[in-house]
């Protein structure tokens, strides 16, 4: 109700499937983004700057469109497995989605499926994964993660790396630290939802 965020623990998704998103996340990066990455710091001399960057996003990122109609065939370089257990991820979250806007529902007096026939539309929901990678920065004082921002959806489920701290909050003006917890996932009522 004040924060629009919260965090749930025990929500459902087994947590072999999130080591595996995650193992698989972090060899595809490696394997297919990590060089990318490196050639377009180098490109734009991100290396060696000497003052701060204030219109930049320290990431390396792709996005997984699940609904209305998928792009997953469409993303080079996902080999079979990372396909088949995104496709999995995908499943668990849609369902942890719909578990959670029902319990929102319920909070605010509205009937059961309510929020989520709002968000139905003519085509259906979207629903996709954004796949992000923080790579280490050479000049962490000079270039921000991600700049501040709000997401502007409905529901945003986010899994975290739960060893590197880096998401945080703005409430009452005050930056606010979310710690990593380990399985866990992140809800953000997003612009749309509020």
């Amino acid at each position: 109700e004040n924060w629009g965020f919260f965090e749930v623990m025990n929500h459902g998704i087994s947590h072999e499937l999130m080591d595996t998103v995650e193992r698989l996340t972090k060899e595809h990066y490696r394997k297919c983004m990590e060089q990318r990455f490196k050639e377009m710091v180098a490109s734009k001399g991100l290396d060696v700057v000497q003052s701060e960057i204030k219109d930049l996003d320290w990431e390396s990122t792709f996005f997984l469109r699940h609904l209305p109609v998928s792009n997953m065939s469409e993303i080079p370089d996902l080999d079979d497995d990372y396909r088949k257990v995104m496709k999995e991820f995908a499943v668990e979250l849609e369902k942890l989605a719909e578990h959670l806007l029902d319990l929102l529902c319920e909070n605010l007096g509205l009937e059961k499926g309510y929020i989520k026939s709002v968000f139905y539309g003519s085509k259906g929901p979207n629903f996709g994964t954004k796949v992000s990678n923080y790579p280490p920065c050479p000049k962490p004082d000079l270039i921000k993660g991600l700049r501040a921002h709000t997401d502007a959806g409905g529901i945003i489920l986010l899994f975290q790396d739960d060893k590197v701290s880096g998401l945080q909050l703005l409430k009452d003006d005050q930056w606010i630290d979310v710690p990593p917890m380990r399985h866990s996932i992140v809800i953000n009522l997003g612009d749309q939802l509020e």
